[in-house]
């Protein structure tokens, strides 16, 4: 009985030691030292909204764009082709300056 208690604890105590050393290692992780920085943080978060606002931007820029290229492909619907061949008139126009 003692003998599996004493294995049972060698047992804890290897495994508090291994969770010590993962934890040293993710504090030294690059992405853990930007949240202990009040400055740093406050950069990679300005620097994260910049990227995802002109991601945002750029993609909707494309799907738009392909949207209504394709919508003034149709000529079949005199409304909406009128209305799609309008608008990619301006857009060229719009390019053009």
């Amino acid at each position: 009985m003692q003998q599996t208690s004493n294995s049972q604890q060698d047992a804890l105590v290897e495994e508090v030691r291994a969770l010590r050393e993962e934890l040293t290692r993710l504090n030294g992780h690059g992405f853990v030292r930007v949240y202990n920085s009040v400055p740093r943080f406050l950069a990679f978060s300005f620097a994260k909204g910049l990227a995802v606002g002109l991601g945002t931007v750029l993609g909707a820029s494309l799907l738009l764009s392909i949207v209504a290229w394709s919508i003034s492909q149709i000529e079949f619907l005199p409304i909406v082709g009128e209305w799609a061949t309008e608008i990619a008139r301006q857009m060229e126009q719009a390019g053009g300056k």
